[in-house]
């Protein structure tokens, strides 16, 4: 078998790397930083632990598949799986409240009925229906198969079976979230609802195509998940798989270059001179920071490739160590919705020199988890919320004023959060960067049809014979289930060759 050497020790990079090694290849990673993980990162500070990256887990299965495919031990033998209930908490700027059940479509209707007034939950529950039609349409061509040579079918075609709307005596149907807001769920609540998944990626449900119905869907149909230890220790998981396949790791290990021989990758070139020569590369790179390692053309003008011209958001987070205990009920995630929408979506609230500038969305995740404090008489909290790449968070304390914001919103989920707070720890664009190398911090999206192929993703082949793409930069795209779901794209078609057409 070959020498495969793969750039990047991210999760879609392991998921890979572990998946080739059990089909025979002699695997080495070569990764920049000291530690696995890419964007699964954790911070520590006097006893408190939280996770810097994403904090939940929907579609387990996608590494339940992973490791039933790579050893004996089954993914719940090496991580402790929790399901969160409720699903999620929201807060509503007109003082309403609603608790969300996990992967359970009459609970969340019989909830929103409740909550919201009768009809809310039906029209969010047709919804649903709706959208998990998009989701039976678009799951094998965007989450379980290479990207289709005739990717542009995908590009054209809508799957969201939109429901026909009257308007100035001309019938329209959704193409966009936010249409399906308007037309369909009618209810700013329920359009905060839908909006929040969205903005979970960083992205503009005004722009962003019906077909992301997907991405509720998969939370309210497969659940929303928790590992105990936070989600760092499902990175810890993969890596040890890893290790057990006698996947070599390089950390420290800053790739420069690609070699290339007789027109195909054939090794990498490290900042420390070192020459290392391989059958095939992987990379789990930002396609910025991969152009710069090869003069070849990775992709044809017509190929699908993302548009670095219009940088979509990043996460900010605020990272904070309370006194006291977790009060008994507390839910684990809530989010805070906006009084101003208009305001978040075009980023009046971030660049605003007004006295009272509007705050954004904010997620407040609070783990009930022992390992992330020192004891139960304290709490270690996570908030986050979409930033637009744009802004120089160092200047005139732009990422204090904005981190401000985050903790008055999060004041309404968590009780004296004021009084209680130790210190808070924050987390810029440029933290994102640092971990994972993505250009500017910005966070990549799931893959998504329509739209003209805008939130599609580059195929994990290149025109470099050799060289593979993985992880969220690539299809299907990110998050951490497309990111496991990359590594098995790539795993197949190096072991089964360009006919590999996903798993069955």
């Amino acid at each position: 078998m070959g020498r495969i050497a793969v750039i990047g020790a991210g999760m879609g990079a392991m998921a890979a790397a572990a998946r080739l090694a059990v089909a025979g290849h002699r695997v080495a990673v070569y990764e920049r930083t000291a530690t696995y993980g890419g964007a699964v990162a954790r911070f520590e500070r006097d006893g408190f632990a939280f996770d810097t990256g994403p904090a939940l887990l929907p579609l387990p299965a996608v590494y339940r598949d992973l490791f039933v495919k790579t050893g004996k031990q089954p993914l719940e033998e090496c991580v402790e799986l929790v399901q969160v209930d409720p699903a999620s908490r929201h807060i509503f700027p007109d003082g309403t409240t609603i608790s969300v059940p996990n992967a359970s479509r009459a609970g969340v209707v019989d909830a929103l009925n409740t909550a919201l007034g009768s009809g809310a939950g039906d029209r969010w529950g047709d919804f649903l229906v709706r959208a998990r039609e998009a989701w039976d349409r678009t799951r094998r061509p965007l989450l379980e198969e290479p990207l289709w040579p005739d990717w542009r079918v995908l590009a054209e075609r809508e799957p969201y079976p939109a429901v026909p709307h009257k308007r100035l005596l001309r019938t329209h149907r959704a193409r966009t979230l936010d249409e399906i807001a308007a037309w369909e769920l009618r209810d700013p609540r329920l359009t905060a609802l839908l909006d929040g998944h969205a903005l979970a990626y960083g992205l503009d449900p005004r722009t962003t195509p019906a077909s992301a119905a997907v991405l509720p869907y998969m939370e309210h149909a497969f659940g929303t998940w928790y590992v105990m230890g936070g989600i760092r220790e499902l990175a810890r998981a993969v890596y040890e798989r890893c290790l057990a396949r006698r996947v070599e790791f390089v950390f420290g290990a800053e790739v420069t270059g690609i070699v290339e021989k007789d027109g195909r990758a054939a090794g990498l070139e490290l900042a420390d001179g070192t020459v290392t020569e391989a059958d095939q590369v992987v990379a789990g790179l930002d396609p910025v920071r991969l152009h710069g390692l090869t003069d070849h053309p990775l992709r044809d003008d017509g190929d699908v490739r993302p548009d670095r011209e219009s940088a979509r958001p990043g996460r900010f987070t605020v990272l904070l160590a309370l006194r006291g205990r977790r009060e008994s009920g507390a839910a684990h995630r809530t989010i805070v919705h906006t009084p101003d929408r208009t305001a978040e979506l075009d980023f009046v609230s971030y660049l605003s020199d007004t006295d009272e500038p509007v705050r954004p969305t904010v997620t407040v995740l609070r783990p009930d988890d022992p390992a992330l404090r020192p004891d139960d008489e304290h709490e270690s909290v996570v908030l986050s919320a979409a930033a637009p790449v744009e802004i120089d968070w160092s200047a005139d304390r732009t990422d204090e004023r904005f981190a401000d914001l985050l903790v008055t919103a999060a004041e309404a989920a968590v009780p004296g959060l004021r009084k209680r707070l130790l210190w808070r720890e924050v987390r810029t664009l440029q933290s994102t960067t640092q971990e994972t190398g993505a250009a500017d911090g910005a966070l990549p999206q799931p893959a998504l049809a329509a739209a003209d192929g805008r939130f599609l993703h580059p195929a994990n082949t290149t025109r470099l014979p050799g060289l593979y793409l993985v992880g969220g930069w690539a299809h299907p795209g990110g998050g951490l289930p497309h990111a496991g779901m990359s590594g098995a794209l790539v795993a197949g078609l190096i072991v089964e060759g360009p006919g590999f057409r996903g798993s069955q």
